[in-house]
């Protein structure tokens, strides 16, 4: 299967979501520049971290009108599984492809450690080979990582189960405590209601291998492969 990892002028993992697909997983992945309109045979698309065109206006903001987001909204809408991770979270927020805002941390202040993310549901292509409840340690770097949505939009995330990761205790326990930015409900990444398109702030590419502290990304990127797999059986 292919990963396709889009490249806006900015982005700062976008190597490391790519290194993460081909090296650790064995799997083929192609870096696509955000001008191209070519998503490359792509079964996977990764909208990955950084400082898209330097986060003016808003984070995602400017990124949203890149060419290749046509080809990830078309790509999505026929089913096919994107995951963005930080900024590439910020990007979907900001086209429409997941509900919600991102505002600054509560704190006012970038926050870049390793934290417990509890898994809530593995119904989705980047949870797959993941456990109900599991706990992944994975790294924060943002600044604008409150996430935010009217008690109306948040209610339905909740109906829907369309939160798939909360910020946690080691443990798994979620608590105001343990919430890292401020976001409400502790919300660490959510989907849309179709399931294939999820959005997530910590870092599982910064994660893949033991050597970089946590290799719990992994499971992210190799749940994509599983879940795809079954498809085809």
């Amino acid at each position: 299967m292919k990963f396709s990892v889009v490249v806006f002028p900015g982005s700062n993992s976008d190597y490391d979501a790519f290194y993460a697909a081909s090296f650790v997983l064995g799997e083929d992945a192609a870096l696509v520049w955000h001008k191209d309109t070519d998503l490359q045979g792509a079964d996977v698309v990764i909208l990955p971290g950084g400082f898209a065109h330097g986060d003016y206006l808003r984070t995602g903001a400017i990124a949203r009108f890149s060419p290749i987001m046509a080809s990830v909204k078309a790509f999505a809408d026929r089913g096919g599984p994107v995951l963005g991770i930080c900024n590439g979270f910020q990007v979907l927020l900001e086209a429409g492809m997941l509900p919600g805002a991102m505002v600054r941390n509560d704190r006012i202040k970038f926050v870049s450690r390793l934290v417990p993310v509890r898994v809530e549901h593995t119904d989705t292509p980047f949870t797959a080979a993941c456990k109900s409840q599991q706990v992944l340690h994975l790294p924060i770097a943002h600044g604008e990582g409150n996430y935010y949505a009217s008690p109306e939009v948040l209610s339905e995330l909740e109906q829907h189960r369309q939160v798939i990761f909360r910020y946690a205790d080691p443990l798994g326990v979620v608590a105001p405590e343990h919430n890292p930015n401020g976001s409400l409900n502790n919300i660490a990444g959510i989907c849309n209601r179709q399931r294939n398109v999820v959005g997530l702030m910590p870092h599982p590419e910064r994660a893949a291998e033991a050597q970089l502290g946590s290799a719990d990304g992994r499971v992210i990127f190799a749940s994509a492969v599983q879940a795809l797999a079954s498809l085809s059986r």
